[in-house]
């Protein structure tokens, strides 16, 4: 298979089909650009973020058959990626876990983080303010200490600490408003 200066994306996906490599080598160079920013987003770890995208390509390459042209092909990768970078930190027991929501005295408001997906919860994440959102990511997810994200962002150990704060408040305040809304769904 060959393939001239303009590319045609629906043989490319016949030739992942089918197992070419030059292909798949074609999906991955057009794709792995934005996949890898999109996962540097919740990692700055380059090497975590290369095994993430790269299990995520071969989830893509798996499962390029169930695409079926519906939606943009860029989306369907992204969504693929994302699982597999849902399940990374999963599997590293790194997860949303460390979120430590039971500091505050949440009584019943506790279970209903329970309820709700690990993506749903990593969308109420991308939702904090940018400064905040990096100190969560790099605390919770990552396992890094203030006095290092204070080196990291050039913050002051206090200052991480009142971002991680921060951060939980506004999620308790999401996660009972999530599921509020999830008892009227129903």
């Amino acid at each position: 298979m060959t393939f001239g200066p303009k590319i045609n994306i629906e043989e490319v996906i016949k030739g992942c089909i089918e197992n070419e490599r030059n292909a798949q080598e074609i999906l991955y160079k057009k794709y792995f650009p934005t996949m890898m920013s999109m996962t540097h987003r919740y990692t700055q770890d380059p090497d975590k973020a290369m095994d993430i995208v790269n299990n995520g390509f071969l989830r893509v390459f798996k499962k390029i058959h169930l695409y079926k042209n519906q939606g943009s092909l860029e989306g369907w990768i992204r969504r693929l990626i994302f699982h597999a970078l849902s399940d990374y930190f999963r599997s590293k027991k790194s997860s949303v876990k460390f979120m430590v929501l039971e500091d505050y005295n949440l009584n019943d408001q506790t279970s209903s983080h329970d309820q709700l997906y690990y993506d749903d919860l990593m969308k109420l994440v991308e939702g904090l303010p940018n400064m905040t959102k990096n100190v969560f990511v790099k605390y919770a997810i990552e396992g890094f200490n203030h006095r290092e994200i204070g080196k990291i962002y050039d913050i002051s150990e206090g200052t991480s600490k009142w971002h991680l704060s921060n951060a939980r408040k506004i999620l308790i305040e999401r996660i009972a408003k999530q599921s509020e809304l999830n008892k009227y769904a129903k």
